[in-house]
């Protein structure tokens, strides 16, 4: 190549490097004081949030599949089984998030096998559980997002 050709593309090269913010040697970025935020571009959660049921996503037929989660136990323990269903071929992999009262998270997996099931160790108080299914062509569904409360004497 000419002496000129590569003096320009290394100018250029260079110039991009500048421009995509590429010469910064510090390892952690800087603090703006900012709070962070969810994917929804919604604040940082505190634990009173999380306790605070959304809506959950439709399932089309050909996906239709059941996660069941149970009523807490004594010990303050939630039994989630997948009961399967006509698009339990379809499902790859089956996400639970117990959110605890005292702002603790758990995280499980499932198989997506009929009658496999997970026990998460809540709190004695009212705590959270979000189920995620994630499916074979990409969807992410949450199908279940409930509230569990501990059994009191009657």
């Amino acid at each position: 190549m000419k002496p000129l050709t590569l003096c320009i593309l290394a100018m250029v090269v260079c110039i991009a490097a500048v421009l995509a913010g590429c010469t910064s040697t510090s390892g952690a970025p800087a603090s703006t004081g900012a709070q962070a935020t969810g994917p929804a571009g919604s604040t940082a959660a505190s634990p009173q949030d999380n306790l605070v049921p959304s809506p959950t996503d439709a399932l089309p037929s050909q996906n239709m599949v059941t996660v069941s989660v149970g009523e807490k136990d004594y010990a303050g323990k939630i039994p989630v089984e997948f009961s399967g269903g006509t698009g339990q071929i379809h499902v790859k992999k089956i996400d639970v998030t117990l959110y605890r009262a005292d702002g603790g998270v758990k995280t499980a997996s499932i198989l997506p096998n009929k009658g496999d099931r997970v026990e998460l160790e809540g709190t004695k108080q009212t705590d959270r559980v979000v189920v995620y299914i994630t499916f074979d062509n990409g969807d992410y569904k949450k199908t279940n997002d409930e509230l569990r409360s501990y059994r009191t004497r009657g």
